[in-house]
């Protein structure tokens, strides 16, 4: 076996674990492992903030199921990460993001830029690691990536002393692979169970979570639901787990992002069965509404989330792919596909009688038009992109999704900045996409420097900002509190003016105040963006203290904006 460069083994398994492009910004005390870089087949894209690049080599996960990289030196390039490895875990993303450090022998002695990166880092990671030893490690990596594909994914970080690496290994490629991942099967007889309290619920969901898009399961879930004729949910992370448009839709429920039909069907609802959810504080509301009169089955392949939030009636420890495959296969053994029933035919009246409007030619204009505009323009195959805010609330509640993994949002930790660089990150694994970032003006300025990077590399997205000039969601929050403090981003003409910023980078951008503009605004983004091979911006101006559909409870959510009349109709069993 050949004694290598133990940094050039590093790469080797980089390339053979499917690694094509890396973000990150090269230092002193990780050039031993860029050395390395510089001479394989890895595309290295140089980010402006390593947050940024956390969230670029996130969003580059998110959209092809592996594992995203992200490299920085040391000292603080690990400390500005730990908000994109908190988003991979709070999201359940597998990711490996690589720290320089200083030489081992100086660790104790408070050197320049030596931080214990592995214990900042241990709570927000399935495992951080520092290399002690050149041998160790392609064996290392190779269990970076097998920890973080595995049960429930998300982040490692690993950690490198300059001097470590800049050893040698015994290496040879051809008699190396990437580890196995197991997928836990169910339990026959929970599978069995399940499929009794199914047969015997009146009014039972499916609720998929993100847990579905990442096993790759969708077409189980779409083959279940069709079998059993059961209707289905979705959790915000679960978005284009199930198309949006098929008879069987029956929303999303929850008290932010939710459809006003998705919380009647699932109140109405006796049975739930949820796969790959967390049931996420956001989306449950106050626990008694939420649970109160029906019955939970609860599939999960981390074992310590099933009784987490509340015990279920059933648990099942699984895969989601095989879980749904083998219910799927234990309902054929007890009889053909169903027909359509009244509970299929009630969910697709509330539907039809109970959406919220999108017609508003108000102006200023209200940002539930913008997301109709949205929705119409761009093709189902478009991948959006959106972080946390009242947008991401208004995209929830407004946005058709169709497919998986092209609604990408950062679910549960919320940072704000994580749409440029994560737009970013999609485009690089999938160049012939339609990416589409939709911000907020304050999420945007948290990492507008990425958009140099998406100038200089030529990655072409457009972005959609929904701007009204305020912190939205801390405004609408304030206003039991009797404030509007702290809050208000307004000055001069109309405060920062986004398209120069655009115009700075060298990238096109359009301000749009009137309803009647959007599509064609739009319409020039994509064409400019295909045609300059760069990010271009709508900046859309809303109403400055419109406020988002949302309250404490399932039950009790608070509307604002005007409503279509309602009709009725008798489905009383």
């Amino acid at each position: 076996m050949k004694r290598i460069p133990c940094m050039e083994a590093v790469v080797a398994v980089l390339e053979s674990e499917g690694v094509d492009t890396v973000f990150g910004i090269p230092g002193a005390a990780i050039l031993p492992l860029y050395a390395a870089l510089q001479h394989s087949s890895i595309r290295h894209v140089t980010v402006r903030h390593e947050e940024g690049g956390t969230h670029a080599a996130d969003g580059w996960s998110r959209v092809t199921g592996n594992v995203g990289v992200c490299i920085g030196t040391s000292g603080p390039a690990g400390t500005n990460m730990i908000t994109g490895l908190y988003t991979a875990l709070a999201d359940s993303i597998p990711m490996i993001c690589v720290t320089g450090q200083a030489v081992s022998s100086k660790l104790h002695q408070e050197a320049f830029q030596a931080v214990d990166i592995v214990e900042i880092a241990r709570p927000v990671t399935k495992w951080a690691v520092q290399l002690k030893e050149p041998a160790q490690a392609p064996w290392v990596f190779r269990e970076a990536f097998r920890i973080a594909r595995s049960g429930r994914p998300g982040p490692v970080l690993i950690d490198l002393p300059v001097d470590v690496q800049r050893g040698t290994c015994l290496y040879d490629r051809e008699l190396d692979a990437p580890l196995p991942v197991e997928e836990p099967a169910p339990l026959p007889n929970a599978i069995r169970r399940a499929v009794d309290l199914l047969a015997e619920a009146r009014r039972p969901i499916i609720l998929a979570g993100g847990g579905v898009i990442i096993a790759d399961a969708t077409d189980q879930l779409r083959a279940l639901a069709e079998h059993l004729q059961v209707p289905v949910q979705v959790t915000l992370m679960g978005k284009g787990a199930f198309p949006e448009d098929h008879p069987l839709f029956a929303g999303m429920a929850g008290i932010q992002t939710q459809t006003r039909w998705g919380n009647a069907a699932f109140l109405e609802s006796d049975l739930v069965l949820a796969v790959g959810a967390r049931f996420g504080d956001r989306h449950t509301g106050d626990l008694d509404v939420y649970r109160r009169g029906r019955t939970f089955v609860h599939v999960d392949i981390e074992p310590t989330q099933i009784g987490r939030v509340f015990e279920p009636d059933l648990g099942i420890v699984g895969h989601a792919r095989p879980v749904l495959a083998e219910l799927l296969g234990e309902a054929r053994r007890r009889g053909g596909p169903r027909q359509p029933g009244k509970w299929v035919r009630k969910v697709a009246d509330l539907r039809r009688t109970m959406a919220r409007r999108d017609d508003f030619d108000d102006v200023p204009i209200k940002p539930p038009r913008v997301f109709r505009e949205i929705n119409e323009y761009f093709g189902r195959d478009t991948t959006f992109v959106t972080a946390i805010g009242l947008y991401q609330i208004w995209s929830g509640q407004f946005q058709t999704t169709y497919l998986p993994r092209r609604y990408l949002v950062c679910g549960q930790a919320g940072p704000l900045g994580w749409e440029v660089p994560a737009a970013m990150g999609v485009k690089c694994a999938h160049p012939e996409r339609q990416v589409v970032a939709v911000v907020g003006d304050y999420s945007f300025q948290f990492l507008m420097e990425e958009v140099a990077v998406a100038a200089q590399y030529r990655i072409p997205f457009v972005i959609v900002m929904i701007n009204n000039e305020y912190l939205g969601l801390i405004r609408q929050a304030e206003i039991p509190y009797g404030m509007n403090y702290a809050v208000d981003l307004h000055y001069g003409e109309g405060g920062i003016d986004h398209v120069k910023a655009m115009e700075a980078f060298g990238c096109p951008a359009r301000r749009v105040e009137l309803p009647g503009d959007i599509r064609d605004a739009l319409a020039w983004a994509t064409a400019e963006s295909a045609r300059e091979r760069l990010p271009v911006l709508v900046e859309v101006m809303v109403e400055r203290e419109a406020n988002a559909a949302m309250g404490p409870s399932l039950e009790a959510i608070k509307e604002f904006e005007p409503l279509p009349e309602l009709i009725t109709a008798d489905w009383s069993d």
